[in-house]
């Protein structure tokens, strides 16, 4: 595909002309809860389900292409970040992947190991962990950067002194889905891979709209995102290295020997496959070559930082505002997620003001990252307001 840039430049009509909601007087500003979907995705779905909707795996010929569709699925998933087939497992959500991961390592912690996880993370990298150190007894040491809501960057200095020789899992967010900062993974994953048989266990979520994902670069041990924040249908990745995976256990069936794969291992029959169909075209919309996909994201960042630029210019210049995290629109250091709150306003009614006199859709709460605004931003029930832009927002 790769028709949106042009020049080096994104080309932000021929982007919108890819997906049919945008046609709809609404202006989606609620991305980091879900991003609107490519008519090629919603196409590909109705063609599997029209011409290819049988059992995977058998010999006669609508059977094998229904395979083919989702081997090129497999594929293409691993394509988007790099990573090896056999690497890579498809589920429904982020959450159930980190879900079947944390039990897959239930038997592999010795009861004086101990699992150090971000506090300014989504719940779905942190309540696996949570009960995975309950159920085996584990020390649980939680990760908070700094008390100052203008100054929670994760960083490999603010790690270290939590990490010991007793350190088998650190988990943290690639970019938090309210901060919008991004955390320098690779410097994280070396300070983690100091510690002998510690691993790292990212979530992407909120980064894999806005910025081109390398596992290999990162150096992570797992890496888990979700379609449907990347323009797709509701499934996610989970990514596991070949070397972490010989730290899991297999949740397939007893006669899925020897599982050599993390779709064998993990997947228990949970891809839709008509929805695993789709993510060949979201690859192909970034591009037909790495090369292609990587100019691709270089345009989306700049478009990105441009939008960022005169939200955060506003909200930076009121007093009675508070922008929670990275202040500057430098596209190095944050994406477009941007959370903030009005002194003495209620966060609700903001929100409900705004739905009242325009067509933008924003939105108020803590966003499943709960514990990061109850217990450290110190705020109350209705937490942030959040504007969320992805490159498809002019």
């Amino acid at each position: 595909m790769a028709d949106i840039v042009a020049d080096g430049k994104l080309d932000v009509e021929a982007v919108r002309s890819h997906f049919p909601a945008l046609k709809q007087n609404q202006v989606f500003l609620d991305n980091a809860g879900g991003t609107q979907v490519l008519s090629d995705a919603i196409n590909s779905i109705r063609t599997y389900l029209e011409e290819t909707n049988v059992q995977l795996g058998a010999s006669y010929n609508i059977g094998q292409k229904a395979t083919q569709k989702y081997n090129e699925g497999l594929q293409a998933a691993a394509d988007f970040i790099n990573a090896d087939v056999s690497e890579i497992v498809i589920g429904p959500s982020t959450t159930q992947l980190f879900a079947n991961l944390s039990q897959s390592f239930a038997l592999s912690f010795p009861p004086s190991a101990e699992i150090i996880v971000s506090s300014i993370d989504h719940e779905a990298n942190i309540s696996s962990w949570v009960r995975l150190a309950k159920i085996r007894s584990l020390t649980l040491k939680w990760w908070t950067p700094s008390s100052s809501p203008t100054d929670l960057k994760l960083t490999a200095a603010n790690l270290r002194p939590l990490m010991s020789d007793k350190t088998k899992l650190v988990t943290c967010t690639h970019t938090s889905n309210i901060l919008g900062s991004i955390h320098d993974i690779a410097a994280i994953a070396d300070e983690v891979h100091k510690v002998e048989g510690a691993m790292l266990c990212v979530d992407g979520v909120a980064f894999a709209p806005h910025r081109e994902i390398d596992v290999k670069a990162l150096q992570v041990d797992f890496y888990s995102f979700s379609w449907y924040k990347v323009y797709g249908p509701h499934i996610a990745a989970l990514y596991a290295s070949s070397s972490a995976q010989t730290h899991i256990s297999s949740l397939g069936h007893y006669f899925h020997t020897p599982a050599t794969t993390l779709s064998t291992k993990l997947g228990l029959a949970a891809a839709s496959y008509e929805l695993v169909s789709t993510i060949p075209t979201l690859l192909a919309y970034f591009g037909s070559s790495a090369s292609a996909r990587k100019e691709t994201w270089a345009a989306i960042a700049a478009h990105e930082e441009i939008l960022q630029s005169t939200l955060l210019d506003y909200l930076n210049a009121r007093e009675d505002v508070t922008v929670y995290s990275e202040r500057s629109p430098d596209k190095a250091l944050r994406i477009p997620v941007i959370s903030f709150s009005v002194h003495g306003k209620s966060s609700k009614k903001i929100v409900e003001a705004v739905d009242g006199m325009s067509d933008l859709g924003i939105r108020w709460g803590h966003f499943y990252s709960k514990r990061l605004v109850d217990e450290v931003l110190g705020l109350g029930d209705e937490g942030v307001v959040r504007v969320s832009m992805v490159h498809y927002n002019t």
